[in-house]
């Protein structure tokens, strides 16, 4: 198992950079915990599976997940936990590592 740490930074970004590093081309992101200071996430309206609806939040958020990794390609769903006690879920394109920290545990998967 892998952990990537992530300081500050572009969570997706910085964790496709990091799994290169490593080798890593296939595996399951079986962790993810921290908070970042903004995000953007997606989720599919109800009469269309096949599209994105995109939002990007500008607001601070905890932040849980799983996932994996695809051809060395990130692919992560979240729950960001924000203020007034709501969450906000769905299919996680990118978000603002800052002020605290994000936590990857990735076990990779043999070719």
């Amino acid at each position: 198992m892998y952990l990537i740490e992530i300081k500050n930074g572009e969570l997706i970004e910085t964790l496709k950079t990091r799994v290169a590093e490593l080798g890593i081309a296939s595996g399951a992101i079986v962790s993810l915990i921290g908070a970042v200071d903004s995000f953007r996430i997606s989720t599919m309206p109800a009469d269309d599976a096949t599209k994105d609806i995109v939002t990007d939040y500008d607001l601070p958020a905890e932040m849980t997940g799983t996932g994996e990794i695809v051809n060395g390609n990130p692919h992560v769903h979240a729950v960001m936990a924000v203020e007034g006690d709501k969450g906000i879920s769905g299919h996680l394109h990118a978000a603002h590592v800052g002020t605290w920290f994000a936590n990857v545990y990735i076990v990779p998967v043999d070719a």
